[in-house]
């Protein structure tokens, strides 16, 4: 690797764990497509709509580990 791209991740390495976060996210976004997309006006209400609905409390959320557990508990249950 390069003496610049170590640099790079010492540097990055030696900021808070949130910037971390937000820089690894962004990276690995970059990664995800090829060619940019447009997300339709109904998606975009979708989402709007469903980020109201989390901010002002009207929906439980459930962690991820949780639902794919029962995801696969329903998927191997209904499969036999």
């Amino acid at each position: 690797m390069s003496p610049k791209i170590e640099n790079v991740v010492k540097q990055a390495l030696e900021l808070p764990s949130q910037v971390r976060a937000f820089i690894a996210e962004r990276l690995l976004e970059s990664l995800d497509f090829e060619e940019p997309f447009e997300v339709s006006r109904e998606w975009k209400n979708e989402i709007n709509k469903r980020c109201r609905q989390i901010d002002q409390g009207n929906v439980q959320l459930i962690a991820g580990d949780k639902v794919f557990k029962q995801a696969i508990r329903n998927t191997i249950t209904n499969f036999y």
